[in-house]
């Protein structure tokens, strides 16, 4: 939002990092040729040797977006959807004519495995999750997201802010199993959001399904290249560094906020989910202030009550802009 102090984006750069930016001007020169073979091959290897996996368990893609949008191919009869969630799941399957069944998880928005069982339905040949999750910043436990599987069924996770997560624990990118596809994006960590950059992780047989009717050429030779610098050693291990930074400072953050009356959800992504009965207000007061938040009403599971905020150094003056606009307490727990 141009002018705006934005809490509402999750991108969390202003721009690529230096280095990221040099090597992608280095490549201008050649987008007179279509992306080549060697491009998608390197790609595909830093992907595969930063999570352990094989070359053809890899497919770089226009971004996480274009992921779900391929979802279709898989022709699922019935997709169920693990809400509060990203709403871009949805958006693509039921578009594509595929009915859509919305499990909605209750405050604190965690799995609970004892439940699933009879919350999803049988029928559901597709579940897909976030993880950590969008918007509740809810981190679900590897043997939670596991308990989703069935025979027939294939379980679509989305790790678009995994990477935000110190030593990414709960992630499922490095195991080889045959009926899971792992989505991946790289443009919120990188300040890549106007290139698309992201990828899947699944078996080739999965892959090969996820393609099927497919353009050509879908991944350009910059997307390429930023997926395979994005990948290498050095940029891991920054991304790493700045998981364990962000962590303190979102600590800081939900306990700011937590000061003026609001109810935090408790979460590890780069973004805080939080309630206040006086919510659309708050959000209208900052908007004034030329302050963005994401209103919430707008995912299944949420109401008009819940406002999300990006994790960004400038927080104290988002935690007093709040102060000033009278926040209230009012438990949603």
């Amino acid at each position: 939002m141009p002018g705006m102090l934005d809490f509402a984006v999750n991108v969390r750069r202003a721009q690529p990092p230096s280095w990221l930016i040099q090597e992608l001007s280095a490549r201008l020169p050649d987008l007179a040729r279509y992306p080549s073979a060697a491009d998608v091959l390197t790609a595909q290897e830093a992907v595969a040797a930063r999570h352990g996996r094989a070359r053809d368990e890899v497919l770089p893609l226009a971004g996480a977006a274009e992921g779900f949008a391929l979802l279709s191919n898989l022709r699922p009869r019935r997709a169920a959807i693990i809400a509060p969630s990203f709403t871009e799941p949805e958006a693509a399957l039921s578009a594509a004519g595929i009915p859509v069944h919305h499990v909605v998880l209750q405050p604190p928005f965690t799995l609970a495995a004892a439940s699933l069982a009879t919350m999803v339905p049988d029928d559901a040949d597709l579940v897909v999750i976030g993880n950590p999750t969008n918007p509740t910043a809810v981190l679900h436990t590897r043997e939670q997201v596991l308990a989703l599987r069935r025979p027939g069924r294939i379980v679509v996770v989305d790790e678009a802010f995994a990477d935000s997560i110190p030593g990414e624990p709960q992630s499922l990118a490095g195991d080889a199993l045959p009926d899971v596809l792992v989505l991946r994006s790289l443009t919120k960590t990188w300040g890549l959001a106007g290139l698309r950059v992201g990828y899947a992780l699944g078996s080739p047989r999965l892959l090969a399904r996820l393609t099927a009717q497919r353009a050509h050429w879908p991944v350009g030779t910059l997307q390429l290249a930023a997926i395979a610098e994005c990948c290498s050693e050095h940029a891991v291990a920054e991304a790493a560094a700045d998981a364990v930074r962000s962590v303190a400072m979102r600590a800081a953050m939900v306990e700011g906020l937590e000061s003026v009356g609001l109810d935090v959800v408790d979460g590890r992504a780069p973004f805080v989910l939080f309630a206040s009965p006086d919510a659309d207000r708050i959000r209208k007061r900052l908007r004034d202030k030329a302050i963005a938040v994401r209103r919430c009403d707008t995912f299944v599971g949420l109401d008009e009550h819940y406002l999300r905020a990006a994790v960004r150094p400038e927080w104290p003056e988002l935690v007093e802009s709040i102060a000033l606009a009278g926040a209230h307490s009012g438990s949603r727990q």
